[in-house]
Protein backbone atom coordinates (compact mmCIF):
# COMPACT_ATOMS: atom_id res chain seq x y z
CA UNK A 1 0.00 0.00 0.00
CA UNK A 2 1.36 3.50 -1.37
CA UNK A 3 0.80 6.17 1.45
CA UNK A 4 -0.69 9.08 0.01
CA UNK A 5 0.85 13.03 1.28
CA UNK A 6 -1.80 15.16 2.48
CA UNK A 7 -2.69 17.43 -0.33
CA UNK A 8 -0.74 20.77 0.55
CA UNK A 9 -3.08 23.68 -0.25
CA UNK A 10 -0.98 26.46 -2.39
CA UNK A 11 -0.74 30.11 -1.19
CA UNK A 12 -3.10 32.35 -2.74
CA UNK A 13 -1.48 34.91 -5.49
CA UNK A 14 -0.69 38.46 -3.89
CA UNK A 15 -3.84 39.99 -5.46
CA UNK A 16 -6.26 37.24 -3.83
CA UNK A 17 -4.66 38.29 -0.02
CA UNK A 18 -5.83 41.32 0.07
CA UNK A 19 -8.11 43.81 -1.14
CA UNK A 20 -7.65 46.81 -3.82
CA UNK A 21 -8.01 49.38 -1.00
CA UNK A 22 -5.33 47.35 0.94
CA UNK A 23 -2.93 47.12 -1.62
CA UNK A 24 0.39 49.56 -1.96
CA UNK A 25 1.07 52.14 -4.62
CA UNK A 26 3.10 49.42 -6.65
CA UNK A 27 0.42 46.50 -6.18
CA UNK A 28 -2.30 48.56 -7.18
CA UNK A 29 0.15 49.89 -10.69
CA UNK A 30 0.91 46.20 -10.94
CA UNK A 31 -2.89 45.79 -11.54
CA UNK A 32 -3.10 47.03 -14.41
CA UNK A 33 -2.77 44.66 -17.86
CA UNK A 34 -2.30 47.82 -19.81
CA UNK A 35 -5.33 46.87 -22.27
CA UNK A 36 -5.77 50.69 -22.77
CA UNK A 37 -9.62 50.53 -22.91
CA UNK A 38 -9.90 53.04 -20.14
CA UNK A 39 -8.56 55.62 -22.99
CA UNK A 40 -11.05 55.16 -25.00
CA UNK A 41 -13.67 57.77 -24.94
CA UNK A 42 -16.79 56.72 -23.45
CA UNK A 43 -20.26 57.93 -23.91
CA UNK A 44 -23.38 58.09 -21.26
CA UNK A 45 -26.87 57.94 -22.11
CA UNK A 46 -28.72 61.09 -20.37
CA UNK A 47 -31.59 58.56 -19.52
CA UNK A 48 -30.66 55.33 -18.48
CA UNK A 49 -27.16 56.15 -17.68
CA UNK A 50 -25.92 53.48 -19.81
CA UNK A 51 -22.15 53.77 -20.70
CA UNK A 52 -21.29 53.15 -24.58
CA UNK A 53 -17.42 53.02 -25.64
CA UNK A 54 -15.93 54.17 -28.45
CA UNK A 55 -13.18 53.55 -30.77
CA UNK A 56 -11.77 56.79 -30.03
CA UNK A 57 -8.65 56.86 -27.74
CA UNK A 58 -7.58 59.98 -25.84
CA UNK A 59 -4.75 61.89 -28.00
CA UNK A 60 -2.34 60.66 -25.16
CA UNK A 61 -2.49 57.11 -25.66
CA UNK A 62 0.70 55.37 -26.67
CA UNK A 63 -0.73 52.79 -29.38
CA UNK A 64 2.23 50.41 -28.85
CA UNK A 65 2.75 50.02 -25.75
CA UNK A 66 -1.46 50.75 -24.36
CA UNK A 67 0.42 53.44 -21.71
CA UNK A 68 -0.38 57.04 -21.85
CA UNK A 69 2.30 59.48 -23.19
CA UNK A 70 2.28 61.25 -19.67
CA UNK A 71 1.01 59.72 -16.70
CA UNK A 72 1.76 61.30 -14.15
CA UNK A 73 0.36 64.78 -16.07
CA UNK A 74 -2.43 62.81 -17.47
CA UNK A 75 -5.43 64.68 -15.33
CA UNK A 76 -4.02 68.13 -15.55
CA UNK A 77 -3.70 67.68 -19.60
CA UNK A 78 -6.91 65.67 -19.82
CA UNK A 79 -9.46 66.47 -17.25
CA UNK A 80 -11.96 63.99 -17.93
CA UNK A 81 -9.33 61.07 -17.50
CA UNK A 82 -10.70 58.66 -14.79
CA UNK A 83 -7.87 58.51 -12.45
CA UNK A 84 -8.84 54.96 -10.41
CA UNK A 85 -7.84 54.85 -7.00
CA UNK A 86 -9.05 52.82 -3.99
CA UNK A 87 -10.85 55.56 -2.93
CA UNK A 88 -13.04 55.76 -6.02
CA UNK A 89 -13.85 52.26 -6.81
CA UNK A 90 -17.62 53.49 -6.98
CA UNK A 91 -16.43 54.85 -10.42
CA UNK A 92 -15.64 51.43 -12.02
CA UNK A 93 -18.87 51.23 -13.76
CA UNK A 94 -17.02 52.68 -15.99
CA UNK A 95 -14.31 50.28 -16.71
CA UNK A 96 -15.07 47.36 -18.69
CA UNK A 97 -15.96 44.27 -17.83
CA UNK A 98 -11.87 43.01 -18.48
CA UNK A 99 -11.04 45.41 -16.17
CA UNK A 100 -8.35 43.67 -14.03
CA UNK A 101 -9.41 46.23 -11.33
CA UNK A 102 -13.02 45.55 -11.36
CA UNK A 103 -12.62 42.01 -11.94
CA UNK A 104 -10.85 42.14 -8.36
CA UNK A 105 -13.75 44.37 -6.92
CA UNK A 106 -16.30 42.01 -8.05
CA UNK A 107 -14.30 38.67 -6.36
CA UNK A 108 -13.62 37.23 -9.81
CA UNK A 109 -10.36 35.87 -11.04
CA UNK A 110 -8.20 37.48 -13.30
CA UNK A 111 -8.03 36.45 -16.96
CA UNK A 112 -5.86 33.79 -18.30
CA UNK A 113 -3.98 36.66 -20.12
CA UNK A 114 -3.24 38.90 -17.38
CA UNK A 115 0.23 39.55 -17.06
CA UNK A 116 0.31 38.59 -13.47
CA UNK A 117 -1.43 34.92 -14.32
CA UNK A 118 0.72 34.43 -17.55
CA UNK A 119 4.13 36.01 -16.52
CA UNK A 120 4.04 37.48 -19.82
CA UNK A 121 3.12 41.35 -20.53
CA UNK A 122 2.43 41.03 -23.73
CA UNK A 123 0.22 38.10 -23.59
CA UNK A 124 -3.12 40.87 -23.52
CA UNK A 125 -1.76 41.90 -26.95
CA UNK A 126 -1.53 38.42 -28.53
CA UNK A 127 -5.10 37.61 -27.40
CA UNK A 128 -6.41 40.50 -28.77
CA UNK A 129 -7.29 42.20 -25.44
CA UNK A 130 -6.07 45.14 -25.66
CA UNK A 131 -7.21 48.60 -27.74
CA UNK A 132 -3.42 47.83 -30.10
CA UNK A 133 -5.03 48.60 -34.20
CA UNK A 134 -8.22 49.33 -33.08
CA UNK A 135 -8.69 52.83 -32.07
CA UNK A 136 -8.32 56.33 -33.61
CA UNK A 137 -7.28 59.39 -31.91
CA UNK A 138 -9.66 62.27 -30.44
CA UNK A 139 -7.81 64.97 -32.41
CA UNK A 140 -8.52 62.76 -35.87
CA UNK A 141 -12.33 62.80 -35.05
CA UNK A 142 -14.71 65.80 -34.88
CA UNK A 143 -16.51 65.33 -31.15
CA UNK A 144 -19.54 65.65 -32.65
CA UNK A 145 -18.60 61.99 -34.75
CA UNK A 146 -18.41 60.48 -31.98
CA UNK A 147 -21.75 58.63 -31.81
CA UNK A 148 -20.89 57.30 -35.05
CA UNK A 149 -18.03 55.48 -33.64
CA UNK A 150 -19.37 53.16 -30.59
CA UNK A 151 -18.44 49.90 -30.52
CA UNK A 152 -19.14 46.80 -28.49
CA UNK A 153 -15.81 45.07 -29.04
CA UNK A 154 -14.36 46.28 -25.72
CA UNK A 155 -17.03 44.79 -23.91
CA UNK A 156 -16.44 41.05 -24.79
CA UNK A 157 -14.04 39.43 -22.35
CA UNK A 158 -12.36 35.99 -23.00
CA UNK A 159 -11.09 34.85 -19.89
Amino acid sequence: MTDKLPATPRALPWWKQKSLAEMNETEWESICDNCAKCCLIKLEDEEDSTVYYTDVACDLLDGTSCQCKDYANRETLVPDCLHLTPDNLDELYWMPPSCAYRLLHEGKNLPSWHHLVSGDKQSIHRMKQSVIGRFTYAAEVKEEDWEDRVVTWPLKKKM
